[in-house]
């Protein structure tokens, strides 16, 4: 197939503006979220003095994005533990398939990262001497079954795999999980022996509870804490903890679990976080205990674009049994940090309101961006044109099972603008424009087209013939009642011209500057149809450049 015309965009423009994020940082205090938009499913270890997380992506790649700290509050992304198209692979999955809540563990000078790839090979583990990479091929675990995988590395040792799966017999429940036991073989990288159960249910059986997840296992005082998720991803999420003498159990839980959760708080508080749990411990150098976990900033009760986010919280310890947050307490969207908290001010482009801007003027894509599923060909260039990204439009559009010529950035805020400059298209048949993502079915395109057509406006007045041949622009939908076109307007013949998205909320606007400054194409569109709780699934909003193939034009 010959390749198309690519389309040159001259910059990208994402910008936050939450009133929650204007509130002051006082000295030795930090920000929640630490990760802002669509980083769920953190996950944390050490190595020496420096702190590295990751989080789930699903079928966006690269995968796993892998994050460095000093002080557990600044955060730098690093690398990719799915980074080669070799490793896996999307195709025909939706976008809340693919890698689920990776775990990573430092031992002895290796990095370890056991993972789930749903509908796409099962569990695996990989393995990396420098977390920024290169991590290895996945090495396949077939015999266990379920998600959330984690390795728990004893002192005396011994290594185990963790993870949750289905109960013992029939489930007497939607929603019955059990939490399962295997010893490892680390150097085969291989579960060996019989597999046990450390729980069944949750943490009181009686009550009947669901999701018991994301199991972790680690040591201290001679005692084994087993800490997992519980109540499902959303608003009842929590995190309870159990624990033991002996690493197989039996194991006790606490009489004050949840240690974590945000699901007996106001529904109409201000500003409300909500779905807290999936938690992650870790020991700092000073001996002080911290806690990485996913929860949801909302608005409107219920809607989230901005998807599953981590945030940081100390642990406490009283009478040998961790507690994240005390019950009835808010999740502090300012906080006390650690004691090393580094001096640095500004924890951007992580958190906070701040203007992030790429110049395409750097010969690799940064690591910001991501692709949907695995890309097959090389549509995006930033190398050929000096300080433009040129994408070649694709026959795929925002709606395909596999890859887009369309690139993601995560929405962080519930406020935000999003902007790009970009040569309109010179070939017929070409889309290009900017795109708000959140999966193959929920979606907005707005988008520019060389036509030969009069001047006017779809619903409005029809104007005279325009001279010197004609740009359309259009912005297209898609939600649960299908893709639909939302308006379409013709415009004199111009070389290239500006795009933006405006959201607040679920109020987003569309606008367009063709050089005679920014005018309002569409205005009070709804922006909740990108929200996790409408689109289903578990991720959050992205945006981003988008070009397309259309051949009946």
């Amino acid at each position: 197939m010959l390749a198309r015309e690519p389309v040159l965009f001259d910059w990208f423009e994402y910008r936050g503006k939450d009133a929650v994020f204007e509130q002051p940082v006082p000295e030795g205090h930090y920000r929640n979220p630490v990760l802002a938009g669509f980083h769920p499913d953190p996950s944390i270890t050490r190595a020496g003095d420096r702190f590295y997380l990751v989080n789930s992506s699903f079928a966006f790649f690269p995968g796993i994005p892998v994050f460095e700290s000093t002080d557990l509050v600044h955060w730098r992304q690093i690398g990719n533990v799915i980074d080669r198209p070799s490793q896996l692979d999307f195709d025909g999955l939706g976008m809340s398939r693919g890698v689920f809540a990776p775990a990573i563990e430092y031992h002895d000078g290796t990095f370890y990262v056991v993972n789930t790839a749903v509908d796409s090979g099962g569990n695996f583990i990989v393995t990396a001497t420098d977390p920024a990479g290169p991590w290895s091929d996945p090495a396949w675990l077939p015999t266990v079954d379920g998600i959330d995988p984690s390795l728990f590395f004893d002192d005396d040792g011994k290594v185990y795999l963790l993870n949750n799966g289905p109960p013992e017999g029939e489930p007497r429940y939607e929603g019955h999980r059990a939490i399962w036991m295997q010893a490892f073989d680390i150097a085969k990288l291989q579960p060996v022996g019989p597999r046990r159960v450390l729980v069944d249910g949750g943490v009181d059986p009686s009550t009947n509870p669901i999701w018991i997840e994301g199991p972790h296992i680690y040591k201290r005082d001679g005692w084994y804490y087993l800490n997992c998720a519980e109540g499902g991803t959303g608003p009842q999420h929590s995190q309870v903890i159990l624990r033991s003498r002996e690493a197989w159990g039996p194991y006790t839980p606490y009489d004050g679990n949840p240690i974590l959760t945000q699901r007996d708080l106001p529904a109409d508080r201000a500003h409300p976080i909500t779905n807290a749990g999936h938690a992650d411990l870790v020991e700092a150098p000073d001996g002080s205990w911290w806690a990485t976990f996913l929860a949801s900033r909302n608005y409107g009760g219920v809607h989230y674009n901005t998807g599953r986010e981590t945030f940081l919280l100390p642990v406490a310890w009283k009478d040998g049994w961790p507690t994240i947050l005390e019950h009835g307490l808010e999740i502090p969207y300012v906080a006390p940090g650690p004691t090393f908290l580094s001096r640095t001010a500004s924890q951007a482009p992580s958190t906070g309101n701040f203007t992030w801007r790429d110049e395409f003027d750097a010969p690799e894509l940064g690591r910001a961006w991501m692709f949907v599923r695995v890309p097959k060909q090389a549509w995006a260039d930033p190398a050929s044109h000096p300080g433009r990204l040129a994408i070649e439009p694709l026959a795929e559009g925002l709606d395909t099972l596999r890859n887009p010529a369309f690139l993601a950035r995560r929405q962080q805020h519930i406020a935000f603008e999003a902007s790009t400059a970009l040569q309109v298209p010179v070939e017929a048949g070409t889309d290009a424009g900017i795109a708000a993502f959140q999966n193959e079915t929920h979606w907005y395109f707005l988008g520019v087209r060389r036509v030969a057509a009069p001047i006017g406006e779809t619903g409005g007045e029809s104007n005279a013939e325009g001279e010197g041949g004609h740009i359309e622009l259009f912005l297209e939908k898609s939600s649960h009642e299908g893709r639909q076109v939302v308006a379409t307007r013709t415009l004199p013949a111009v070389d290239a011209l500006q795009l933006k998205i405006e959201g607040d909320g679920g109020d987003y606007a569309f606008g367009f500057d063709a050089g005679q400054g920014w005018q309002w194409f569409a205005q009070g569109q709804d922006g909740t149809l990108l929200s996790t709780d409408v689109a289903g699934g578990f991720i959050g909003a992205t945006l981003g450049p988008h070009a397309r193939f259309v051949p009946d034009k």
